[in-house]
């Protein structure tokens, strides 16, 4: 028996699959479990048109020796002769699949998966030796395949009884850091089969022992053992919509993904065209433990005709849908060896195109057909959303603006941008917001007072990212956004216009004054007609809100923002009179009731006073005068 050379540069390209390709070595059970299944497809192909086939026993027969330390994938399919297995294992670039459906072109019966001879080779990962018995269905000889790595391979012929291939792999010794006797191990092979290949069409099968009452007897127990398949072969995905029960929609999430909530939305999809795949995705009703951990990654699996090739397809899901979980099948896609070509594909990113489309269309629906689902949903996951409408400048302000909902003062609920649009008054020019910590410290704010006078509507935003999304999209259906903070908010007609700000020039020099009693940061004093109960608050000019203050200056590494701030006082309200007479009469009592105003200013728009000590004992000496 000669040992024959691999072909070509098949010994660097071993070496490479060994030592770098294949990093994660527990694939080496879905690629041999693939092939097998390659092999009975190919069979039942041939006897579509060969009366001659006798087709049986079409499953996957995994067997476990652990005194010998192999671990053998048995399959009942086309077989090899010696040529064929010459061709497809002693070229390492060869594929018999490819080739197969090369030949078979147009054929809709040829559902062949992977690449035999790449894949193959992968059992090398955990294997010192690999063997191959095989026999093509059209031939009465048995072949025996056998290599222990870069080395080479020899074939010889010999006896087999059925058609088929058996693989026998001889386990590698365990190290200090592989335990390669994890795979001779029923657990782990389960669990390698439920995650990789539980969609496999056939069965797949294994021994295991089994504790069961004696026949006969109440309390005597014996050991026996059984055949247990442990695939489930029919994926829920490729079931029609019809055939399933919410129920078991709800059954497959939780025990898929280990949640212990039912979905709050599902999305079983079938798309046919220039890329085809099935998909099954999942809205959470909550927030996951980790999805706020920076170990959190979003992705789909990905499957290739009922094999897991991906298990976290980040290219399929845009981040500001990170929270979606589910499986996409495609048949448009090889079992592919690398993962950041696979993620870069166009095949790939077709897809992910077409599945944020029908996101967003679940999305829309929900919102108007089941808003207070989409409610829940929103409080959920509509940081992302709005991360997404403020990200990269606005790049996805477009896609996403009309999933926006916020909480509106007039309907005392959540409203879409539209709804708000809809229901203003024709001649509006603004869609008008406040912000702060709570609906209620916004509804208390001094600048409600003429928002209610007037009755108009304003959405309240407690979130930080809020304002920061309105301030990117700039506008909706051709209405600017106008926080009720902005120094420039006014509904004065001309003639209260001028007479305000003739009082603010009269009294220019007692505003020097005050300002002298405050932080450099306050662009300017001035008399307001714009509130009725209140004596004082704060507006800020340009685009740096107080509230954006805040979030920036907590963010690390944010360095000093700062406001343009302006203190505005009631000029109906008696304190006006009270600091024209102090001015006069009084200027160092004059500057402590500026200290105090200031303070009363920030405590009421949600901000911190930098010296709270030094305002309660100016207080108290004032009450006590």
């Amino acid at each position: 028996m000669k040992k024959k050379e691999f072909k070509s540069s098949s010994k660097r390209v071993l070496d490479l699959m060994i030592n770098s390709i294949y990093t994660n070595k527990e694939i080496f059970l879905r690629e041999l479990i693939s092939n097998a299944s390659d092999a009975m497809d190919k069979l039942s192909y041939e006897a579509l048109t060969n009366k001659n086939i006798e087709i049986k026993d079409l499953n996957i027969f995994i067997d476990v020796d652990k005194d010998k330390r192999t671990l053998t994938i048995k399959d009942h399919g086309i077989g090899m002769n010696e040529k064929e297995l010459d061709d497809n294992l002693g070229t390492i670039a060869e594929s018999g699949s490819l080739h197969f459906k090369e030949e078979n072109e147009g054929l809709k019966d040829t559902n062949i998966i992977g690449q035999f001879g790449v894949g193959f080779y992968s059992a090398f990962m955990i294997a010192k030796k690999v063997e191959v018995l095989t026999r093509r269905f059209d031939e009465k000889t048995g072949y025996l395949w056998s290599s222990e790595g870069v080395d080479g391979y020899t074939i010889e012929k010999c006896d087999k009884k059925d058609v088929g291939s058996i693989i026998t792999i001889y386990l590698k010794d365990d190290t200090e850091d592989e335990n390669y006797s994890d795979f001779l191990e029923e657990y782990r092979i389960k669990q390698l089969v439920k995650k990789y290949s539980d969609y496999i069409r056939y069965p797949i099968q294994i021994e295991v022992e089994n504790s069961r009452l004696k026949e006969g007897s109440k309390d005597e127990y014996e050991t026996v053992k059984e055949i247990e398949t442990i695939n489930s072969m029919v994926p829920l995905w490729k079931k029609h919509k019809k055939d399933i029960k919410q129920e078991e929609y709800d059954n497959f999430y939780t025990s898929k993904f280990y949640d212990y909530e039912k979905p709050l939305k599902v999305i079983h999809n079938n798309v046919e065209g220039l890329v085809s795949y099935r998909s099954l995705l999942f809205i959470p009703s909550h927030v996951s433990f980790d999805y706020y951990y920076k170990d959190y990654k979003k992705g789909l699996e990905l499957y290739t005709n009922g094999v897991l090739i991906m298990d976290k397809c980040e290219k399929l899901l845009p981040d500001y849908y990170n929270f979606i979980k589910g499986v996409v099948d495609t048949d448009d896609l090889s079992l592919n060896i690398s993962r950041e070509t696979l993620q870069s594909d166009k095949r790939v990113l077709n897809i992910a195109k077409s599945l944020e489309s029908k996101i967003h269309s679940v999305l829309v629906d929900m919102q108007k057909n089941e808003f207070d689902k989409y409610k829940e949903f929103f409080k959920n996951f509509g940081g992302p959303i709005k991360y997404g409408v403020y990200n990269n400048y606005g790049e996805n302000k477009d896609k996403l603006k009309d999933l926006l909902i916020f909480y509106s003062s007039k309907e005392q609920d959540f409203i879409t941008l539209d709804a708000y649009v809809f229901k203003m008054n024709k001649k509006d020019e603004y869609i008008y917001y406040g912000c702060g910590e709570t609906i209620e410290k916004i509804e208390s704010l001094p600048q409600m007072d003429q928002m209610k006078e007037k009755g108009l509507d304003v959405l309240l935003l407690t979130d930080y990212l809020d304002e920061f999304t309105l301030q990117i999209l700039g506008e909706y259906n051709g209405k600017k956004f106008m926080n009720i903070s902005d120094s420039s908010l006014s509904f004065e007609d001309e003639k209260d216009k001028k007479k305000i700000e003739k009082l603010n020039v009269d009294y220019k020099e007692m505003f020097k004054e005050m300002k002298k009693a405050l932080p450099k940061e306050i662009a300017d004093i001035r008399f307001t007609s714009k509130l009725t109960k209140h004596p004082v608050c704060l507006t800020t000019e340009g685009q740096i809100s107080t509230q954006m203050q805040k979030v920036l200056n907590a963010m690390p590494q944010a360095g000093d923002v700062n406001a343009k701030v302006i203190l505005e006082i009631n000029n109906k309200h008696s304190i006006a009179k009270k600091i024209k007479s102090l001015y006069e009469n009084d200027k160092k009592t004059l500057k402590k009731i500026t200290e105090v105003l200031y303070a009363q200013a920030r405590l009421i728009e949600g901000l911190s006073v930098e010296n709270p000590t030094k305002i309660s004992s100016i207080i108290c000496d004032l009450i006590s005068k």
